[in-house]
């Protein structure tokens, strides 16, 4: 009996969204005019980004190790700040909203396989972090998630579920320890 069989993996209609000579030149620019960006260059990486179909906010800060696969599946809203080595796995959507922290190494992913099926298709489902989120070092999303308004996740956490907006959470799996409160 065959667990996986990757012959052939079936894809989701329309996947991956553009054509495989786009695809291979956001490689190439985001491997060169991207990433060997100064890192003070948030403009040119926010315009880079755009040209390529991203919906990208004013003042967003998006650092030059970050990685992006798919730009035309994401969305960031204005203010938020994307960390050094974050990656937004945007096989499917990713919808980043205002104010939002992603800090360093943190990881957001849509796709997936189900391994249920021995042709190992490929699954994508989207993830949103809500305005005003602030998602810690090395963070992992995975695929389908939604974290709430004013969340916060702690550094390390593996977010397999929705998150309640004003919440404090952490872990593996990540669990609610607080809600968050500020001062005024």
């Amino acid at each position: 009996m065959k667990y996986q069989d990757l012959h052939y993996t079936p894809v989701p209609q329309g996947f991956p969204g553009r054509s495989k000579y786009f695809i291979q030149f956001w490689y190439i620019v985001n491997a060169t005019l991207f990433r060997m960006s100064p890192h003070a260059m948030y403009g040119w990486r926010r315009w880079l980004l755009r040209s390529f179909g991203a919906q990208i906010g004013n003042a967003v800060k998006l650092r030059p190790s970050c990685q992006i696969t798919y730009p035309w599946n994401v969305s960031i809203g204005e203010h938020s700040y994307i960390g050094d080595e974050a990656i937004l796995y945007s096989l499917g959507r990713i919808e980043i909203g205002a104010h939002v922290s992603i800090s360093y190494r943190t990881f957001l992913c849509t796709g997936s396989h189900d391994f249920r099926d021995p042709s190992f298709p490929l699954t994508i489902a989207p993830i949103v972090v809500e305005d005003e989120a602030w998602l810690a070092a090395d963070v992992f999303v995975f695929p389908g998630v939604k974290v709430g308004k004013g969340a916060v996740v702690g550094a390390r956490s593996n977010v397999r579920h929705r998150v309640p907006e004003n919440t404090i959470c952490s872990g593996d799996p990540c669990v609610n320890l607080s809600l968050r409160t500020h001062n005024a």
